[in-house]
Parts: structure tokens; sequence; C-alpha cells
């Protein structure tokens, strides 16, 4: 999910800093112009809508990474991935719409950049229209199909997801089932993970885990968006403007944007975004309403529902959030309930008490735990790990929803109570409750439900 990257990048602007940094990050920015000679479009609303387009450019890629990560074959200079990205005129929200790949879709009438012909309209799919008339053309499409008005385009390509995400020192993922894909090379056991940039490049790439193919994409894509925003807010980066200069240097030298996405507009966004987190985000797919809606001489395609999709994007016009927003986060739906869950928890760290902290909030969660926290042999551990008996891996993976980040270790005959051992990373214990997952068509979810799943 290249889009990734660059709401990355925006998120990381959220530090507010000097204009001279900002200036020259923006002369690494490469150019388009997607709304030249644009006419008909639709009323701005309000707020800030961004399309996010991802390609699946690789040319800076080397041969060792295009063997490792399965990057071979050629391009097809398409958009990989596409979502508009609503910011709410406030600062206060972000909204991301992903649009499927192979949504069925009308091209307006438009010009040909090479001969100048006028080419009519004509039936494709959504991610095509990049190939044929390049990010013009995808934004009419875009605007024409969603009656949105875009002010802002944003593209990125392989190298800027990977390097966006190794500057960042990795992405934490979370996983109830092993995800295995032959066509990417992905091949994660259940559990959590620190993905670098080519393992979550594949991640996002999948499309062959299940029968959702590419809508169970993009609910990964989504996650791992949230995860990544979550990353960067904590990592400390936005703190620290000369490293901040650094990681954004990286990534923007494989970046377009529209003209009009300068220096002024990125310090407004970052000035404005400043108590931006994953809690103030959600994100959603539009509503399908066909799946396997066959169009001659395109193939299959999927069939947005028209009625739930114009509601959807009436929202972005009215800069209303899509879902109610909760006064306190909604606890994580998990397999088992916590109150059958036996924890014993040590620390870890030099820090006297968070032993005893960890256990109060697991307990208060629901969790059993033995409310005589220990304190572990080694007091050196930067992340908190949950050690468990393979038998008893449900109940780990609900442990591991409530402290996110945390690393899985599995521990043969440790027996039914799971070991908690509290790192320097705790930050505080996330709400759980026992509910099945939601398997159906994709909702609203916020940043700060992202989860294992």
């Amino acid at each position: 999910m290249r889009a990734a990257t660059t709401l990355s990048v925006v998120v990381l602007a959220s530090a507010g800093i000097g204009h001279a940094v900002v200036t020259s990050l923006d002369a690494g920015i490469a150019r388009v112009d997607p709304f030249k000679d644009m006419k008909n479009r639709p009323k701005a609303g309000h707020g800030m809508n961004v399309l996010l387009v991802g390609t699946d450019g690789r040319d800076r890629i080397s041969e060792e990474e295009r063997h490792r990560y399965h990057l071979g074959g050629e391009p097809c200079h398409c958009t990989d991935t596409m979502m508009i990205v609503h910011i709410s005129a406030d600062r206060e929200r972000a909204t991301v719409v992903s649009l499927p790949r192979d949504s069925y879709a009308m091209t307006p009438e438009h010009t040909d950049e090479k001969t100048g012909k006028r080419i009519p309209g004509h039936p494709i799919k959504i991610n095509a229209a990049y190939a044929e008339g390049g990010p013009n053309l995808t934004v009419q499409t875009v605007e024409d199909m969603t009656h949105v008005k875009i002010d802002h385009y944003l593209e990125v390509d392989f190298t800027s997801f990977m390097k966006t995400v190794d500057v960042l020192g990795g992405v934490s993922v979370c996983t109830a089932l092993p995800l295995k894909d032959t066509y990417t090379g992905l091949d994660l056991p259940a559990g959590t993970h620190v993905l670098n940039g080519g393992q979550a490049l594949q991640f996002v790439r999948a499309r062959h885990l299940d029968a959702d193919s590419d809508l169970g994409r993009m609910k990964r894509q989504q996650r791992f968006l949230a995860a990544l925003i979550e990353r960067a807010t904590s990592s400390g980066i936005l703190l620290n403007p000369m490293k901040f200069r650094d990681v954004t240097r990286a990534v923007l030298g494989s970046v377009r944007a529209d003209k009009g996405f300068g220096t002024d507009e990125l310090l407004d966004l970052g000035r404005a975004m400043r108590n931006f987190s994953p809690s103030s985000s959600e994100f959603t797919t539009v509503p399908i309403g066909q799946m396997g809606y066959v169009v001659p001489g395109v193939g299959e395609t999927l069939k947005w529902d028209t009625a739930k999709a114009d509601r959807l994007f009436q929202s972005l016009r009215d800069d209303k959030p899509l879902a109610a927003r909760p006064s306190r986060p909604q606890p994580v739906p998990v397999e088992v309930d916590p109150q059958q869950i036996h924890v014993q928890v040590e620390n870890g760290t030099p820090t006297q008490g968070l032993g005893k902290r960890v256990d109060a909030a697991l307990a208060a969660t629901g969790f059993r735990t033995t409310r005589m926290p220990a304190d572990a042999d080694d007091h050196t551990q930067k992340r908190t790990v949950i050690a468990y008996d393979p038998g008893w891996d449900r109940s780990a993976r609900a442990l591991a929803a409530a402290l996110p980040g945390s690393e899985l270790r599995e521990v043969p005959g440790l027996g039914p109570t799971l070991k908690v051992i509290a790192g320097t990373d705790f930050r505080q214990v996330r709400g759980v409750r026992a509910e099945a997952t939601d398997q159906g068509e994709p909702g609203v979810m916020t940043g700060g439900q992202e989860m294992c799943s």
C-alpha cells in the first residue's frame, strides 16, 4: 500500500517543524499537474481531500530485493492502490476511503495527452485510468464517480513504501491466523511481528490469502496504515526536527505531488494536525453492490452499491465522520473472554512499580492476574513479551490484543498461566471483549481499533 507512505509523511509533518526544514523537503518532491484543463469539477466541500495513489514502479529496487520479495515481472504502470484521504476542516479527524482497484468505472470524455484527440468515455477498471491518461485522467475519473472535489494529489511507488517502513524502524502487525501467499512470498505465522520494508510490502500486496481477495487485502492495508500511523506518532521522530528531515528526505525522493502542494500547505497541515493520532482516524472501503460484474472488453469488476456509496461520499463533502465518535476507545473483540485467562506479570525493566501498574491495568480489563507481580531475572527488556504454552495460543492472542506491540513467545510446558514480561515500551492496556470477529462487508474502523484479525 504505497499510499500509506504519503500519509505517513503528512503525519510526520504534524511536528510543526520550521519553515526552512520543510522548504528543503519540498524541493525534493517531483511535480505533476493532475488538474490541467479540468472543467465542470465538483463543488468544493469543507476540509481537504487528498487522492493517494500507489503505483507498481520498482525501478530503484535492487535485483536481490526483487528476488527476495517476489517483485519480478514488468510493472503495469497502473495504480495498485487508491485512496481518498479527507482531513476535516478542524484538523481533528482523518477519513481514509479505499477505492478497490477492480472497481467498475466509466472514464469521462477526455483529451489524449499524446495525440491531442478527444476520447469518448468508456468502461474500465478504475486502476487502468492511470495507464491510459496518467494522474489527470485518474483524478477526473475519481471525481466523476464520487462527486468529491480532489484538492491535492500524491503518488508513491514500491521504493517509497519500503523506505518509509525501514526508516521508522519497522511496523508491528498482528494476525490471529497464519498468512501465507506464494505470489508475494508472504509467510507469517500467527502472532505479532515487526515487519521491515520488504516484508511490509508483501503484507499489503497479498491478494491470495482467502476468498475475499482484493477486499481482504484492503482490510489488511487499512490495519497496516493504522499501525504505521501509531508507529510514526510514538517513535519520537515528531520531536526531533533533524531526524524528521533525514527520514522525509529519504521518503520524498520518490514521491510525486501536484504543484499546489508546497511548503506553505505542508506547514499549515502539519500545524493543524499536531494532535493527529490513530484514534482520530477512520478507515473504510467503498460499499460493493455486486462482485464479479462482467463488462465486455474489461472482464470481471466490482460494481459499487450506488446508494451506499453516495451516502459515504456525501459525508466527505459535508465534513462529517462516518461513525459516531465514542467518548472512549471501544474494546477490541477477541476470541477468548479475558476472565478465562490467567496471567503472571513480571517487571523486565529497572522502573520501580511497573509490574504492579501492568498487573492492575490487566486486572481492570478483566484478566485474571495473580495480583502478585514479580521482578524478571533480566531488567533490560525493551519490548513487552507474552510467554505462553502453545496449547493456549488463542488466550495468548487475546492478551496480545490488550498489549499492542508486544511479542508472542512460545514456551512449551509453561501451562495454562500466561506470563507477561513488561518492557520499557509498555504504555497502556487496551480494553478487549470476547466477541466473534466480523467477517462480513468491511465497515468503518477507527485507527485505534487496529487489531489482530
